[in-house]
């Protein structure tokens, strides 16, 4: 019996894996494998972060290829394009994009920025512009240059990391209920019933000393059986856990979807059960002020604005927000408007003089989610900048809510 071919996906990851060397791929997932843990928060934070990564080593196998799904074919269309980017390049250029791609696989970094810019250069593509990459090509402050209908634009392509707006960054929230779990586990099963932790952080947390400090509060709190901790830092009450109906199932209608309705979508959440007993105990925290995800963006702005525009040609801003989850981006395009409100302000000031638009988008776009924005990008233009009738660049910088 013949060989089957191996799929098309397969081909273009081996060439992938080529251009970002086999050792730092390999070294790579390697240290995914050991901190993906699934039993874990931070674990299963790690598998949503570096999502993209895995699905391309999934790639790599011959059944998993076979069976590749439309998200997974976007994704291996964007390596193509890495693929056939470097090949494009003088040796400089194509030693600065592997650059890129080593810096993607070291560390907290990812290969999103990377694959924004190549998503980004795609879509421009499409919309009948010419694309170059001047970044990498001539080391420019800018990525890319792109020209239609004699019209000419600078793009900058920018990753803003949630976590930068958030009082409580959720990787510190995760850490901290892993941190505790053994100790709720071991408490619980000594004090079988259904409790609620409410913890509210007036200014916040951040960091392993603000962590440290209030893992040992709540050990203090439940070791003396006390019902209440005040203090600058933190406010603990801890109560009997009353919500009609509560089941430990994240499912809808059962007790995450329930706490999430009575805290509301800025609320971390975290629940340990003990299916023997039917004893569960949730943690609920709040920081004193709301999130500000929408002014992280427009700071990020600023700054590039003025630090890798040239003032040349005119600017446009694209921006990838990273570390949502579904409810943020809901919450940042819904009603309230609040990306559009803070991202139209900022074009009023003097930094955006030179941005004649800014285009937000996230993985739910570039993973291709049902629900993510039909366009593939929310764009706002600047109606003041001189080049913003500009009939060539219209397709890049109309608005498009």
């Amino acid at each position: 019996m013949p060989i089957a071919d191996p799929p098309t996906e397969m081909l273009v990851l081996d060439a992938f894996v080529s251009l970002c060397g086999r050792e730092p791929w390999q070294a790579r997932l390697a240290d995914l494998g050991a901190r993906a843990n699934p039993g874990s928060l931070c674990g299963r934070a790690t598998q949503q972060r570096y999502a993209l990564e895995l699905a391309l080593s999934r790639l790599t196998d011959h059944r998993a290829a076979a069976k590749a799904g439309p998200a997974e074919r976007r994704l291996c269309g964007l390596a193509r394009d890495a693929v056939a980017l470097a090949d494009s390049l003088p040796p400089a250029a194509r030693t600065r994009l592997q650059d890129q791609l080593l810096a993607g696989l070291t560390g907290e970094a990812t290969l999103i920025p990377l694959f924004h810019l190549l998503r980004t250069a795609s879509i421009l593509r499409s919309r009948g512009f010419a694309v170059r990459f001047d970044g990498l090509a001539e080391d420019a402050p800018y990525d890319l240059l792109i020209e239609r209908g004699g019209a000419t634009a600078e793009v900058v392509c920018e990753t803003v990391s949630a976590e930068e707006g958030r009082p409580v960054p959720r990787g510190d929230w995760w850490a901290l209920v892993d941190a505790i779990n053994p100790e709720l586990q071991t408490w619980l099963a000594a004090h079988p019933g259904r409790y609620l932790l409410k913890m509210t952080l007036p200014e916040g947390m951040s960091g392993p000393d603000q962590l440290a400090e209030l893992q040992r509060r709540i050990t203090d709190l439940l070791a003396a059986e006390k019902r209440q901790d005040s203090g600058a830092q933190a406010v603990l009450k801890l109560d009997p856990l009353m919500l009609a109906g509560a089941q430990a199932g994240d499912r809808a209608g059962g007790l995450p979807a329930r706490l999430r309705a009575q805290f509301g979508p800025e609320a971390h959440l975290a629940v340990t059960a003990d299916p023997g007993s039917g004893s569960v105990f949730a943690l609920a925290a709040r920081a004193g002020r709301e999130n500000a995800i929408a002014a992280a963006v427009c700071r990020r702005a600023a700054l590039v604005a003025e630090s890798r525009l040239t003032g040349a040609h005119p600017g446009i801003l694209a921006i990838f927000l990273e570390d949502l989850d579904r409810t943020d981006w809901q919450v940042l395009r819904g009603e309230q408007l609040e990306l559009e409100g803070a991202v139209r302000r900022f074009l009023t000031t003097a930094p955006a003089r030179r941005v004649v638009a800014v285009s937000c988008t996230s993985r739910f776009e570039m993973f291709g989610a049902s629900d993510g924005v039909p366009e593939g990008e929310l764009r706002f233009r600047n109606p003041s900048h001189a080049a913003s009738k500009a009939p060539g660049l219209a397709p890049a910088i109309l608005s498009s809510v």
